[in-house]
């Protein structure tokens, strides 16, 4: 039997590379704005020992999905074999840094406390998430895919696709240019100068506008000489040192971190098998548990070396297989990741490329994801998939009202939740859906499929399982506990028992449910 030999890199590898790229890029300026402006971490500690452990971190990740994704191809003899992308989980980032980091360097004065709580929160997850592996696959095959990819839409719309396109729309003479740029050769077929790829197009044409604008003394992109000058400051060799110590001396605060380490170990974990579940739907299907305890295998990599984010398979794999990317991009990432992290240029990045200059790649990648849960499930199914997306959507609502009264120096309970009813902000529904939003949209739209195919018994076992986790804190709650919200646990269980009850006596109507637009209000 002859076996064939995968090619390393095509050309469609230059559009991913500079698309995944960009949003790690992104990612990682985030990051560093957070540890040097909100934890006041010395840049000696950001730039020389937590980014160079995170950049490690993301090439050991890239190159070993690059890896999986060639022996994937190699077995199948396929050409068109994408690796899973793959980085810091965005939201556990603002998890790690407003939960966990913040209140603990502010209590104790000191943000290397911070920094080592974090490490051992990610010491938790890792290990969640290396046993969680062994189960999903399990999960993931009783559960409807109509369940899997509605609950990664509404990430992909709340929490990746609302903030770029906010940002597009505050800076459009970048953001929309831009953005028409992305849509033109990705989704309308235009080819640039000489092949040149849409993202690095976009990238240099947003760039250009910005420093065209500082120089007429419009400053579009908010970038500067002086800022860009004191970047280069930044520049040196630094290459991670082991941290197991400050590790260990963060389980002081094991109390603390447990709270939410385990509820966010699940997330990753069902994230994760979400993502799996895109990809095989995209056509490259890869085995779900070496998937998930690599994730938690290099997390622990990480934060042993002074990395506090946990590493994650992200949502996308459709959109960068869709603009071409194969093998090659994934590795070609980590290796240039790693430079810029141990070279410590991000800063210069940073006052180089203005950010609503990348924003439209992000916006095009949810556009992907949202559009995949309806497309490749069964029409009937939709309206599972818009029960899906309430949670996130929750969710989303909640952070931005907590982050506006947080910037007022105050919060909903000060306020009064009565008095934000009374001006039709419902926070308290807004809180209680949207905890624990990828469980809750999962176990939602996968009661809501099994009831629209007609299968109760199934419905009534995912709405007894809702009820369990709900009684528990993982979902509809803020923390893991006994009885967090006990009324919506038992409106799952009554709602168990109805669908059980409905399964033994009642005689269902099998017939389609009727098209909307044959339905009279």
């Amino acid at each position: 039997m002859q076996t064939t030999k995968p090619t390393i890199w095509v050309p469609g590898d230059w559009n991913a590379f500079f698309g995944f790229g960009t949003n790690i890029l992104v990612n990682l300026l985030v990051l560093t704005g957070l540890l040097r402006y909100v934890l006041n971490m010395p840049d000696d500690l950001v730039f020389g020992r937590i980014l160079p452990a995170t950049g490690l971190m993301l090439c050991i990740s890239t190159l070993y999905y690059a890896y999986l994704a060639y022996k994937l191809a190699q077995k199948t003899g396929r050409t068109d074999v994408c690796a899973l992308p793959s980085g810091i989980s965005v939201p556990h980032m603002f998890v790690v840094v407003f939960v966990i980091m913040l209140p603990i360097a502010t209590m104790t004065g000191n943000p290397l406390k911070g920094w080592e709580a974090g490490l051992t929160w990610v010491f938790v997850q890792s290990f969640v998430l290396m046993a969680g592996g062994y189960v999903a696959p399990y999960i993931r095959k009783i559960t409807p895919r109509a369940a899997l990819l509605g609950t990664l839409a509404g990430v992909s719309i709340a929490f990746i696709s609302l903030r770029p396109a906010l940002e597009m729309f505050m800076t459009p003479v970048i953001g929309v240019v831009c953005f028409a740029i992305i849509l033109l050769s990705w989704f309308g077929g235009v080819r640039y100068f000489k092949g040149i790829p849409a993202g690095l197009v976009a990238i240099a044409v947003g760039t250009l506008i910005a420093w065209g604008s500082t120089a007429m003394g419009l400053n579009y992109g908010g970038l500067t000489l002086e800022k860009l000058t004191q970047s280069v400051t930044s520049f040196g060799f630094s290459i991670p040192i082991p941290a197991i110590g400050h590790v260990f001396s963060g389980f002081e605060f094991i109390g603390v971190i447990l709270v939410t380490a385990i509820p966010f170990g699940i997330y990753d974990l069902v994230e994760a098998m979400d993502n799996v579940e895109s990809a095989a739907v995209a056509g490259d299907d890869f085995p779900t548990t070496r998937v998930l305890t690599a994730d938690g295998a290099i997390s622990l990599i990480g934060c042993c070396m002074g990395n506090p984010f946990i590493n994650a398979v992200y949502i996308g794999h459709p959109g960068w297989k869709a603009m071409g990317g194969r093998i090659g991009y994934s590795a070609a990432t980590g290796v240039a990741v790693l430079v810029l992290c141990w070279l410590g240029i991000i800063a210069v990045f940073s006052s180089f490329i203005p950010i609503v200059a990348i924003s439209p790649i992000l916006l095009y990648i949810g556009m992907l994801i949202g559009s995949q849960a309806f497309q490749e499930s069964p029409k009937i199914h939709a309206p599972a998939i818009i029960v899906a997306l309430m949670p996130h959507l929750a969710a989303w609502g909640k952070l931005q009202i907590d982050n506006v009264l947080g910037a007022a120096g105050t919060n909903a309970a000060a306020v009064g939740l009565d008095k934000l009813a009374q001006t039709g902000v419902l926070y308290h529904g807004l809180s209680v859906l949207g905890g624990g939003a990828i469980l809750g949209g999962l176990m939602l739209g996968a009661i809501t499929v099994f009831i629209i195919d007609r299968a109760f018994v199934k419905a009534s076992a995912f709405a007894l399982a809702s009820s369990v986790m709900t009684f528990f804190g993982f979902m509809h709650g803020e923390a893991i506990g006994i009885g967090q919200t006990p009324t919506v646990a038992f409106a799952y269980f009554a709602v168990a028992c109805v669908l059980f009850a409905c399964a033994k006596f009642s005689v269902a109507d099998n017939r389609a449910p009727e098209p909307l637009e044959h339905s009279h209000a």
